[in-house]
């Protein structure tokens, strides 16, 4: 017993340093992410990988990532909206930088940011950092009161 779980160990093993040997990982191809928006659940990489036509040449392959939950609202933050069945994605939207950016002209430094970045983003579900509340009516000794509820505790909340 022993001897035939010592040599499937070392078959496993033996196999794993084959595997491991055929796919070399190379440090320089590396995968850089260009967008990770929560909000609307995609991720855009890109890297440059070997062409099949010409090996000596490398192209740039993006990969795009998009996770549809499957039952989100219209309003993320009104649980009594209908379920969601049209998600838009628009690269240029997503890939928009709204931060300001530090750029020099003729030897002095501006902030430039940019201009439709003040629109609202369409969420598809809830980020993690932004604290989402919804009003809803509580029935209390026969009273009916509008209460604020908080949709995700962990981020409304300090530790």
């Amino acid at each position: 017993m022993k001897s035939s779980l010592l040599l499937c160990v070392a078959l496993a093993v033996s196999s794993g340093f084959v595997f491991v040997a055929g796919y070399p990982r190379d440090p320089a191809d590396q995968e850089y992410v260009l967008v990770n928006n929560k909000c609307q659940c995609v991720t855009v990489t890109s890297r440059f990988v070997p062409s099949k036509e010409n090996p000596d040449e490398e192209i740039l392959e993006r990969n795009i990532r998009i996770v549809v939950p499957l039952k989100a609202r219209e309003n993320i933050s009104d649980p009594m909206s209908p379920l969601r069945t049209t998600f838009v994605y628009r690269m240029t939207e997503l890939c928009k930088k709204c931060d300001p950016v530090d750029v020099e002209l003729n030897g002095e430094i501006y902030q430039a940011q940019q201009s439709n970045c003040n629109e609202p983003e369409t969420c598809y579900t809830y980020e993690r950092d932004k604290c989402y509340t919804s009003t809803f009516p509580l029935l209390y000794h026969g009273q009916t009161t509008n209460v604020q509820a908080v949709l995700t505790p962990a981020s409304c909340y300090a530790d």
